[in-house]
């Protein structure tokens, strides 16, 4: 049995257990105590100052802090206020956090957990609303975990914590403030990195969405139903690891592929995927992968210019009658 609660609720669920659970869990971040989104709100009620830690607008050197704590012993999740600050961060993410552990051979573990709200929608143009997540794809020893529903955001980030690499677990924005609730198991439980789920099954295409893009594609495979279209949705959960089987398995079944993701098209997460389609799978296909996402711009700050920018179901609909 269990309790349904939102994403958000969620998140926020899943650190205070796993602080309860180990000491060693501690959430450092900008303006944490007040939890700007609400992912750690209320969590300094009952940890304390010393296990909620507010740090200043230096994103660079939180990460840097994060690893320092890692080597000693502590297991730091760092919340960045937006995804977009990623960037700010390459150097400390991509060449030493990512890569510490076999740099020295494995003597330093590195569980650090970074979450980053990422996603447009809100109007707060191209510095608030970027999804960075594929440009992390090619750093060697980062896991990439992004949830699309209130199970896996509290299944995936308790893996996350527990977790002896560095991960970085996104939390889309519109995931975040939306009411919709889902139950989720009372009783302690987690979610595997690395194995996809079916969210539908059909028999015509199959659709790969990521993080948010799954609830876009879930609407749109309802669309396509009703002209005859039978689509079977996969969401990832994790795009490192990736899970090619189940993706796979469903390309051998349908014949034909769309990815969907909100990240900019060029070099991203749906070109990595068709690219094993057409290195691995090509026997199986039946017609040209086709890939949804932004485009090659940078985000619009107003209303009609985003919403042209954002991938959707329309989108989705379209590229999938391209190929069926």
């Amino acid at each position: 049995m269990g309790q349904k609660i939102s994403f958000l609720k969620a998140l926020n669920e899943a650190m205070a257990e796993e602080m309860r659970r180990d000491p060693s869990v501690f959430v450092l971040g900008q303006d944490v105590r007040i939890g700007v989104f609400g992912q750690t709100r209320g969590l300094v009620s009952e940890f304390g100052e010393e296990r909620i830690l507010n740090t200043p607008i230096a994103e660079n050197a939180m990460v840097g802090a994060a690893i320092g704590a890692a080597m000693n012993g502590m297991r730091p999740v760092l919340e960045l206020m937006f995804g977009d600050f990623l960037l700010m961060t390459m150097d400390q993410v991509c060449n030493n956090l990512a890569q510490w552990r076999y740099i020295t051979g494995a003597q330093y573990e590195m569980p650090v957990v970074i979450r980053a709200a990422m996603g447009g929608g809100s109007r707060s143009a191209y510095g608030h609303s970027q999804c960075v997540e594929s440009q992390l794809i090619q750093t060697p020893g980062l896991i990439v975990a992004i949830p699309s529903t209130p199970h896996d955001a509290k299944g995936l980030l308790k893996t996350a914590i527990r977790s002896n690499d560095p991960v970085v677990f996104v939390e889309h924005k519109r995931l975040i403030l939306s009411p919709l609730k889902q139950e989720v198991p009372d009783e302690d439980f987690t979610v595997p990195f690395g194995k996809a789920a079916v969210r539908r099954e059909g028999s015509d295409v199959t659709i790969v969405a990521v993080g948010f893009m799954v609830t876009k594609a879930l609407y749109a495979a309802e669309k396509l139903a009703r002209e005859g279209i039978e689509a079977e949705v996969i969401d990832p959960r994790t795009i490192v690891p990736l899970d090619t089987d189940t993706i796979f398995d469903s390309v051998e079944k349908t014949g034909r592929l769309v990815t969907v993701e909100e990240s900019r098209i060029r070099g991203g997460v749906g070109a990595e995927i068709s690219a094993l389609a057409c290195s691995d799978y090509f026997s199986c296909l039946k017609a040209p992968v086709r890939r949804v996402a932004a485009p090659m711009v940078p985000v619009p700050g107003g209303p009609i210019l985003e919403d042209l920018y954002l991938p959707n179901e329309d989108s989705i609909v379209r590229a999938v009658r391209q190929i069926v």
